[in-house]
């Protein structure tokens, strides 16, 4: 059998764009510059407070904790705009489904976003029953810290190298090898495939169901 833990934003839902109108938003409300979509994307996977310090090149410290506060307050408002969109990846829907189906596989998640968020994101797209064990922001240190993977490996019942961590951030893969799982990036999301390779990805993926042979091949090799 397989742990597969899946990253969340950039890897089963594409957020980039309301995370970045958030964050956005809540700079331009604390008088801070302006940021460009780029800046963004690359810290779309950290927890709240390390992504907001690692924008503004500073030390987690009690602004940084006021400001993703406000980015928390403004996003449930956000989330009300008839705008509002993290839809989810073309093919993720069935690859999850396919998954789900089998007796051989065991689905989680491994995410930067909160709780409530993967909450909502799971019920608007209909994938809460394939999800065993979710770890969060909430539960966990930030990613790359491998906290989040051997958790859930721990509650699931793995040994982390029986697990495969799937997403599109390079500290995902940074993740997933201090954890001693396999790291699989994806290319559709917001970090190039050269950077994955270059944090650790054993596999890079140019669409979802090749996940599909990948875990045919993993198996087959036990």
């Amino acid at each position: 059998m397989k742990l597969v833990l899946f990253d969340c934003d950039g890897t089963l839902v594409d957020s980039a764009g309301v995370i970045h109108r958030c964050m956005a938003r809540t700079f331009a409300e604390a008088g801070l510059a302006e940021l460009a979509e780029t800046e963004t994307r690359s810290i779309i996977g950290l927890s709240l407070d390390h992504a907001i310090a690692r924008l503004l090149k500073c030390e987690i410290d009690a602004e940084v904790r006021a400001l993703a506060q406000r980015y928390k307050d403004h996003f449930i408002v956000m989330r009300e705009e008839p705008d509002f969109a993290e839809p989810v990846f073309p093919g993720i829907p069935e690859l999850v489904a396919d998954l789900g189906r089998r007796d051989d596989i065991v689905i989680g998640m491994v995410t930067g976003k909160s709780r409530r968020g993967v909450r909502r994101v799971l019920e608007m797209h209909g994938l809460s029953e394939h999800f065993f064990v979710v770890r969060t922001a909430d539960d966990c240190p930030s990613k790359p810290h491998p906290a989040m993977v051997l958790e859930a490996c721990a509650e699931a019942g793995f040994d982390p190298g029986k697990a495969l961590v799937v997403g599109d951030a390079i500290y995902d893969m940074e993740m997933a090898r201090a954890a001693g799982a396999l790291a699989v990036g994806v290319s559709w999301g917001y970090h190039s495939s050269e950077a994955l390779r270059a944090s650790g990805a054993d596999h890079v993926l140019d669409v979802p169901a090749d996940l599909l042979t990948l875990l045919e091949r993993q198996i087959q090799e036990v």
